[in-house]
């Protein structure tokens, strides 16, 4: 019998201790780093050390598959205030190891999102659970990710679209800068669906998507909005005289031929746009806002006439 080896790359875990003056040696720790202890779906940790952690401080803890926060019981009682936490826990399975912790703030931690916390009495137990995390965390991973994409482009959804710029709306509150979010609505995909079948129109959207990419740069955000209707965010613009260009430029595109099973098909398309905060300051607003002068063929009169 032939044994064949993964060639999946070993999960990096990050070992963090707290205040170590105070903290015993850790004889879980010394095996994982030695190589003696390998996860529970047979691959091995790849573990890396930290310095000290003040889980007061905003010290950056990233890029990791997993985190193993090590702390003293006076330590963990104001980890749910630590600055890092949210996003530590957004990136990395994190996983808590204390002497002693009340179920009131185990509760509080794990709402916070960690994955689980392990007493020091049992350690012995931190590989399975380990991986046990890391594993939870991938699936929560892939499930995020699935109801905030549309499944039929690729795009994230609406629901992410407008979480995006809820954040971005947050930001700009402080940093007033010119904001803009188009809406494009894509005509003649109904024709293909009837001509060529549904996989066909799916195939077509795709495209449409692909092409809406690669008209903008890489810190703008394309979405789907429905099955014919795309929006894209210019979180960052020189000036509001610059979006006529883009949308422009992406409708143009969009009115390129696509092949579909050996013919040549056109999709037409119109565009509006809105500004923060002057066409709304609120994102469902904005979308309203760039909807209306789409579905009125906002751009579509002046691009028609340059084709």
């Amino acid at each position: 019998m032939t044994t064949t080896t993964s060639s999946r790359r070993a999960p990096r875990v990050l070992w963090v201790d707290g205040d170590e003056g105070v903290l015993p040696q850790s004889t879980v720790l010394q095996s994982l780093l030695a190589g003696e202890v390998d996860s529970v779906f047979g691959e091995p940790f790849d573990i890396e050390r930290a310095a000290g952690l003040d889980p007061s401080s905003a010290q950056p803890l990233t890029g990791a598959d997993a985190v193993v926060l090590r702390l003293s019981a006076d330590d963990v009682t104001v980890l749910p205030q630590w600055p890092a936490l949210p996003s530590l826990c957004a990136e990395s399975a994190v996983v808590v190891l204390t002497p002693t912790l009340e179920d009131a703030l185990m509760l509080r931690l794990l709402q916070a999102g960690v994955q689980d916390v392990v007493l020091w009495r049992d350690s012995a137990s931190l590989p399975h659970r380990l991986a046990l995390a890391m594993e939870r965390k991938r699936i929560e991973t892939a499930l995020l990710k699935s109801h905030a994409t549309d499944l039929k482009t690729g795009l994230p959804n609406r629901q992410q679209l407008i979480e995006h710029m809820s954040q971005l709306m947050a930001l700009r509150e402080r940093e007033r800068r010119p904001v803009s979010v188009l809406v494009l609505r894509i005509d003649g995909l109904e024709g293909v669906e009837s001509g060529h079948g549904e996989e066909a129109a799916n195939v077509v959207r795709r495209k449409v998507a692909v092409r809406l990419r690669a008209g903008v740069r890489a810190s703008d955000v394309v979405a789907s909005l429905g099955a014919n209707v795309f929006a894209v965010l210019l979180p960052v613009i020189e000036s509001p005289a610059d979006v006529p260009l883009v949308v422009d430029k992406l409708l143009r595109a969009v009115r390129q031929p696509f092949s579909v099973a050996g013919s040549s098909v056109r999709l037409s398309a119109s565009a509006g746009a809105a500004q923060f905060p002057d066409d709304g300051q609120q994102p469902e607003a904005l979308l309203r806002h760039a909807a209306g002068l789409a579905l009125l063929g906002g751009y579509e009169g002046q691009q028609a006439a340059n084709d």
